[in-house]
């Protein structure tokens, strides 16, 4: 049996494709997950809770009805990164997150388009005006890229208890 695809938005940009995560996407996950760019997710993991994660994130979707969309141009079958709204349990608001699989083509804008897009997604659907990114103190590129949103650190929001975490506010967003 394979995997049963459960519906959800999609959104498209002038270059990519944002829809929920699939079984298409597993592969790519996992290599993500266990190489260099997970560190700044904790580190990398093994296969077995790079799995967990990636269950996370369809799971997300059918509790909340909302979570991170995974990307890519059009007509690519399998997801180069992800990107959107997503609320932890235990963390004190609801997160813009966003990230580049290993191999994708770096340095084009991909991850800035879907945030932007996500950002105004999760505004329009959810209610979002000034959502947070949560990043890790260090995290040159994901800082840059908040930086070029709009996001500023705002020292008076809280913290989630798994940090250390740099809060990022992001600017008011339009519905």
């Amino acid at each position: 049996m394979t995997g049963a695809f459960i519906p959800g938005p999609v959104i498209t940009t002038d270059r990519l494709v944002l829809r929920m995560p699939s079984m298409a996407d597993w592969e790519a996950f996992a290599a993500f997950r266990s190489g260099p760019r997970a560190e700044a997710l904790g580190g990398a993991v093994s296969r077995a809770d790079a799995w967990r994660t990636f269950c996370n994130r369809v799971g997300h979707w059918a509790l909340r009805g909302y979570g991170m969309f995974f990307f890519a141009p059009p007509g690519v079958p399998v997801a180069i990164g992800m990107a959107g709204p997503q609320l932890t349990e235990g963390w004190p608001e609801g997160e813009i997150a966003w990230a580049i699989f290993d191999g994708a083509s770096e340095g084009r804008g991909y991850a800035r388009e879907a945030a932007e897009a996500t950002r105004a997604w999760a505004a329009r659907e959810l209610g979002w005006r000034r959502p947070v990114s949560y990043i890790a103190p260090g995290n040159a590129r994901s800082e840059a890229l908040a930086t070029r949103l709009g996001a500023v650190i705002d020292p008076m929001a809280e913290e989630p208890s798994d940090g250390p975490w740099n809060v990022w506010r992001h600017p008011e967003a339009l519905a």
